[in-house]
């Protein structure tokens, strides 16, 4: 399995740090960028950031994540709202898919409050300024590198402890299902 997390950036996000900083801070992509390779390596990742203004760009880039990333994070920004085709693209793409917003759209007007990148989205993180960029590597961290092996321990345990219950109270009975004894 890859253990590149690709992260998409939609129009203006190039502008990060310079267009309305009241809105999105003073925090540029190359700060974003840095923070993210920073969670990345704790979880033996590697991630790439890419920006575009164009929608056909996006969809291309996600096309090429089918092959070379582990999980997406995307910001598409104004794209969010519109854009079936990026939600097309992301339906495509196996690994997980997280959104990512630095204002929190649902204060800001109402065409806003509408996502198409949500009907695909494994989880969105919304409104924690460009601290949701770590937030969603951290996230994505998690889901990537649970193992098979930690899966299976857990399911062992806890069918062990189920049957230590059982064989404890006496009872002919372990969730719903009733044993005979011979």
């Amino acid at each position: 399995m890859s253990k590149l997390v690709t992260i998409l950036n939609g129009p203006n996000l190039n502008l990060l740090g310079k267009r309305e900083p009241e809105i999105y801070g003073y925090a540029t992509l190359a700060d974003v960028e840095a923070e993210c390779i920073a969670v990345a390596k704790e979880f033996g990742l590697k991630c790439e950031l890419k920006q575009s203004n164009l929608e056909g760009d996006l969809v291309n880039m996600i096309q090429v994540c089918r092959e070379t990333s582990a999980g997406i994070i995307i910001n598409p920004a104004a794209y969010t709202h519109t854009s079936i085709a990026i939600l097309d693209a992301l339906n495509t793409f196996d690994g997980p898919v997280l959104e990512v917003h630095i204002s929190n759209v649902h204060k800001r007007e109402e065409f806003r409050h509408q996502s198409y990148v949500s009907k695909r989205a494994d989880a969105s993180i919304i409104g924690m300024g460009v601290d949701g960029y770590s937030l969603c590597m951290r996230h994505m961290g998690r889901l990537l590198t649970i193992s098979n092996k930690s899966i299976e321990r857990f399911f062992v345990h806890s069918i062990y402890l189920r049957w230590k219950k059982f064989i404890l109270s006496g009872s002919k009975e372990i969730s719903g299902c009733t044993t005979t004894h011979r």
